[in-house]
């Protein structure tokens, strides 16, 4: 079952590329009017979100947390990098279901309101969960 785990850190960075390039292309969708490609980006890159999230709490659950092993100007970049990664993280929860909310229910002036905060967020939280990852398991790893 420990080769399972191990493997969760690879999926969450997976997820968490996908949802980017899901959010991007979706961005790109909407901007020509192609409305049904927008909202199947959106729900995927929502769907690879939600599976992160199982799969990250899953993985610390049992894991527990990785010690970053960096040196010299490497710490304070993870960190500074974690540390608004994680706030923004939690931040974008309601933003995401005020979001979806207003587009599942055709409100789509106070949908497009919003989304312009919530997708920069969304996108940014993403790609930092990579960047974290890389970091953590391929730059710097624990030895």
């Amino acid at each position: 079952m420990t080769d399972f785990y191990s493997v969760l850190p690879h999926l969450n960075a997976t997820l968490n590329a996908s949802s980017f390039i899901l959010l991007s292309s979706g961005y790109y969708f909407i901007r020509r009017g192609r409305v049904l490609a927008h909202r199947r980006c959106q729900l995927s890159a929502l769907t690879a979100s939600v599976l992160f999230l199982i799969s990250y709490i899953v993985y610390h659950l049992h894991h527990g947390t990785t010690r970053f092993a960096g040196l010299g100007i490497a710490r304070p970049i993870y960190f500074t990098i974690l540390t608004t990664h994680t706030i923004l993280a939690a931040a974008i929860v309601p933003f995401v279901i005020v979001t979806l909310g207003r587009a599942l229910r055709g409100d789509f002036l106070r949908h497009r309101a919003i989304a312009r905060w919530t997708l920069p967020m969304w996108m940014y939280v993403s790609i930092t969960g990579v960047i974290v990852y890389l970091m953590l398991y391929h730059l710097y790893p624990s030895r």
